[in-house]
């Protein structure tokens, strides 16, 4: 079996390159994953240890991943922003180069604030065919969008989490026909433990799902 390699790589953004960083699936495969980080203005960059864990999880699922930087962050151009309508822009720019770069179908996940947006690009692009969102907030997340996505969906909350608690991530996904709620023990928002169960579920609900 191949080992993965992870490579930057520069993403035609609206508002200049935005910095990337793929990585291969291990054992090769065509299917891709994109990978949104928390909130630009509160630390969130593709250097998140959560945003990490699932582009590996993915890599081991032999799934390729593509993780980026919101504008404004790390190398990518442009001024770091709050607003939603920005970061689709600068999510949509990254789904698009990794729909370019593999030809088998594609998987959006996201963390927090990142968990929203893939929602929402999840609803724009029809090669997405499952979802992955961690500590999605349910008062960021546009239920009717995520009702509306007749897919896959893994959603994990820690069980200390406050900002997205179980039962609220539970409520979000509840009208989902194939919604599967993971509730990490011990963990907050920002998972100081726990990432070893997100890397576990995510590979086995990426194994389980075509």
């Amino acid at each position: 079996m191949r080992a993965p390699h992870e490579k930057p790589v520069v993403i035609a953004g609206e508002a200049g390159a935005l910095e990337g960083l793929y990585l291969d699936a291990a054992g090769g495969g065509e299917a891709g994953a994109l990978v949104a980080a928390p909130h630009p203005l509160y630390g969130g960059s593709m250097d998140n240890p959560v945003v990490g864990e699932l582009a590996f999880a993915c890599s081991r699922s032999g799934i390729a991943s593509l993780r980026f930087n919101w504008r404004g962050v790390g190398a990518s151009a442009g001024a770091p922003s709050g607003d939603p309508a920005d970061a689709d822009a600068d999510c949509a720019a990254a789904l698009t180069h990794l729909a370019e770069t593999v030809a088998g179908p594609l998987v959006a996940c996201g963390y927090s604030f990142g968990a929203a947006v893939a929602v929402r690009a999840a609803r724009a692009m029809p090669r997405v065919r499952r979802l992955v969102l961690v500590a999605p907030p349910p008062a960021l997340c546009d239920a009717r969008a995520l009702a509306e996505l007749d897919l896959p969906v893994l959603a994990l909350a820690g069980e200390r989490d406050r900002l997205a608690p179980p039962a609220g991530v539970a409520a979000l996904v509840a009208s989902l026909p194939d919604a599967r709620l993971v509730a990490i023990p011990e963990a907050d928002h920002f998972f100081a433990s726990g990432l070893a169960q997100i890397g576990q579920a995510t590979w086995e609900f990426l194994a389980a799902t075509p």
